[in-house]
């Protein structure tokens, strides 16, 4: 159950877009005491009546001044006599209205038509092309469109469409597992709409909630992938486009800057979130957008557009754009989809502890004592508990990057792959010292 007054999350997924209900004409309802336009009412107290200047409001016609009947209306003027035109007068009259209005016509052809050209011999641009350099916005969209999908979700719950790009020639294509997730189960569906208009079936190979990434597969071959580029590269100020399906409109194309990186972002539920160390850009990211690349000035993918920010209070139906969107950066999605594609699941790394929410000050705090039956401070054995951090310890930065929300040090470590080391930053009392973790593995959901 959800708190009434529990505040929205900053981050929503795009994600696939439900097809707008259809609705028809509403017939207006008859109000007997409406007002017209203009006019304005008071409301009225059994105390008192009050006599002011403003216009009078129209009401229906009361019952207590009935309007004359009509037998007593005509009943109270004499009647005249009608006299009609003689045939001897109305022949006359056609033949001179006939005769005026030919000749009005053969006038207005003279002198109005006088001025009006043969020909409109409108101006035209030159014939030579336009010269688009590979690497302008347009030439890097030429190359990226024919791989870039529309993916139509049919769930028991509805319908709903999203985003996605080739990853191999032999069919295997990347998106998010928001978009595609449900589609494969009972009643579900998943239909990939190419550039060029065909459609395909797909299924699932794998999908992960951690990462909100999923890979599918349409029994196709001969397609043409787009390459991932390296994510670590990206800095704030690159230039990057976004290509996808917002609402239903495929072959999008929008452009901004990187605008941050190694942004923390959570998106979903809290029964299914997904850490994500993103990419921020301005380029505009719509529902729909999801799955989409985020693509640099050489053509590469060093994104996969999955998040959007809204205003506090703000629903996802009545989100768009606000100059805030978040991919995931590609070499997450490269580590990520491997394991899809050769396994079917992926993995994450983890430390193993548990951080406390409710801390505030430098840093992020391990829980100072377990709570519950099942929550542990420091996990036994595991990557953390080896490495020296107790209940309480305080963890100042990662890799020399400072944290100060739990959320951050998961995306972090998040970002890392199992079998890699990080070094933290960690106070105990008032001590300080940097210790060595190499990071464990675990199954992704």
């Amino acid at each position: 159950m959800t708190d009434s007054n529990e505040p929205l999350p900053l981050f929503a997924s795009p994600g696939r877009v439900p097809p707008p209900e259809p609705t028809g004409p509403q017939s207006p309802v008859p109000q007997p005491n409406a007002q017209r336009p203009g006019t304005t009412t008071q409301p009225s107290t059994a105390s008192s009546v009050t006599q002011t200047s403003e216009p009078a409001v129209w009401q229906p016609t009361s019952a207590a001044s009935p309007t004359p009947a009509p037998a007593e209306y005509h009943a109270s003027r004499p009647r005249r006599e009608r006299r009609g035109l003689s045939a001897w007068w109305l022949a006359p009259l056609v033949v001179v209205s006939l005769v005026a209005g030919g000749a009005g016509g053969v006038l207005a052809e003279r002198y109005l038509g006088a001025d009006r050209p043969v020909e409109a011999n409108l101006p035209v641009s030159p014939a030579a092309p336009v010269d688009r350099a590979p690497e302008s916005v347009a030439g890097i969209a030429a190359g990226v469109l024919p791989s870039v999908v529309a993916i139509e979700v049919a769930t028991g719950e509805g319908r709903g469409s999203g985003s996605g790009f080739i990853l191999r020639a032999d069919g295997y294509i990347l998106t998010n597992n928001h978009v595609v997730d449900g589609g494969s189960g009972p009643g579900g569906s998943i239909t990939v709409v190419f550039a060029d208009g065909s459609q395909e079936s797909a299924t699932v190979v794998g999908a992960t909630l951690d990462y909100d990434l999923a890979v599918i597969k349409v029994p196709r071959t001969g397609l043409t992938p787009l390459a991932l580029g390296d994510s670590a590269d990206v800095v704030v100020g690159d230039h990057v486009i976004a290509v996808g399906a917002p609402l239903g409109l495929q072959g999008t194309v929008t452009s901004g800057i990187v605008s941050a990186v190694n942004r923390p972002v959570t998106a979903g539920d809290p029964g299914g979130q997904a850490f994500i160390n993103a990419i921020q850009t301005d380029a505009a990211i719509n529902p729909g957008n999801s799955g989409g690349p985020l693509v640099n000035l050489a053509g590469e993918v060093v994104g996969v557009n999955s998040a959007i920010a809204q205003l506090p209070g703000a629903v996802l139906s009545g989100v768009g754009n606000i100059g805030l969107g978040f991919a995931i950066p590609s070499n997450q999605v490269r580590r990520t989809a491997e394991q899809l594609i050769e396994t079917g699941e992926a993995t994450y790394p983890y430390i193993g502890v548990m951080l406390d929410e409710r801390y505030t000050g430098e840093g992020v705090q391990v829980l100072a004592a377990p709570e519950g039956d099942s929550t542990t401070p420091v996990e036994p054995d595991s990557p953390a508990d080896r490495a020296g951090i107790r209940a309480g310890d305080v963890i100042i930065s990662i890799d020399g990057r400072p944290v100060t929300d739990p959320d951050e040090v998961v995306v972090a470590i998040r970002a890392k792959a199992p079998g890699d080391s990080v070094v933290l930053r960690v106070r105990t009392g008032d001590d300080e010292r940097d210790v060595r973790v190499v990071l464990s593995e675990r199954s992704s959901s």
